[in-house]
């Protein structure tokens, strides 16, 4: 277990920070090359006291405990999982290292009004979709087949008063309305009084899109999904990156001048 943050207080808050990366896992800030996530891994690790870190992934809060326990995969300060339906601060040194902040989770609770067991009768045996074995709070996940999938499942989500959203051409997810890692980002963004103009959000499928469209600076790492590439190009506040993974996000820190990116400087990533 790193050491870095061993307790919450005693690094500065969030907002006190000179850059926060607020970043996806799968495909960005887990991807890329070996060289390239050991060198933002370890900038992170070394300079804890001016980068906050916070994962925004549709990974469940177990999934992330797991990921950072004993490994090189630097602990977050902040994690929004499931989505964007997990809104948590992060312990690494507790038996409960996640732990969901209820003031910025009552709206979705109240917005998903314990609507999983109808989700689950309205799209039982639906073509395409075949529901995952995990149990989420606030959302219910299917693994999608494209060559079966009947798009009437939007319809029968939409008739629920929630939301559908396909990523990756292979996930179909069911949220509450106007819940996604966007507007959760954005939330905890402002719940802990950080500058937006300090905070880069990277990102490579479908769900990412909400995150990437909130105007804070963001990156499309190199090897996203087509869909999302499409669905920002020409926005200025997204970089399109060349480089996978990890090695996108330091391409991004260096091309909004977010902090100083140099090899041979110790102060920078």
């Amino acid at each position: 277990m790193s050491e870095a943050l061993a307790r919450p207080q005693e690094l500065p808050p969030l907002c006190e920070r000179d850059f926060v990366l607020a970043t996806d896992l799968d495909g960005t800030f887990l991807g890329g090359s070996e060289a390239d996530r050991q060198r933002l891994y370890r900038s992170i690790e070394r300079l804890r006291d001016r980068i906050g870190l916070i994962f925004v992934t549709g990974r469940d809060p177990e999934f992330i405990a797991h990921l950072c326990d004993g490994t090189d995969v630097p602990w977050p300060d902040y994690a929004i999982g499931d989505v964007g339906t997990t809104i948590a601060q992060i312990y690494p040194v507790a038996t409960d290292p996640v732990r969901p902040i209820q003031l910025l989770e009552d709206d979705i609770a109240a917005r998903w009004a314990n609507k999983g067991d109808a989700v689950r009768r309205a799209l039982d045996g639906h073509p395409g979709l075949t529901l995952q074995s995990t149990e989420f709070r606030y959302r219910v996940s299917y693994d999608m087949n494209p060559a079966s999938y009947c798009a009437s499942a939007e319809d029968k989500v939409a008739g629920l008063g929630l939301d559908s959203l396909i990523s990756d051409k292979r996930f179909f997810d069911v949220l509450p309305a106007g819940v996604s890692k966007g507007p959760s980002i954005t939330r905890l963004i402002r719940h802990l009084g950080i500058a937006s103009d300090r905070v880069l959000v990277a990102g490579d499928t479908l769900n990412d899109l909400s995150m990437l469209l909130t105007g804070m600076k963001g990156v499309a790492v190199g090897g996203s999904e087509a869909a999302l590439i499409d669905q920002v190009r020409g926005n200025s506040n997204v970089y399109l990156a060349n480089t996978s993974g990890a090695g996108g996000i330091i391409e991004a820190i260096a091309d909004f001048s977010l902090f100083p990116v140099s090899e041979g400087d110790p102060h920078a990533v």
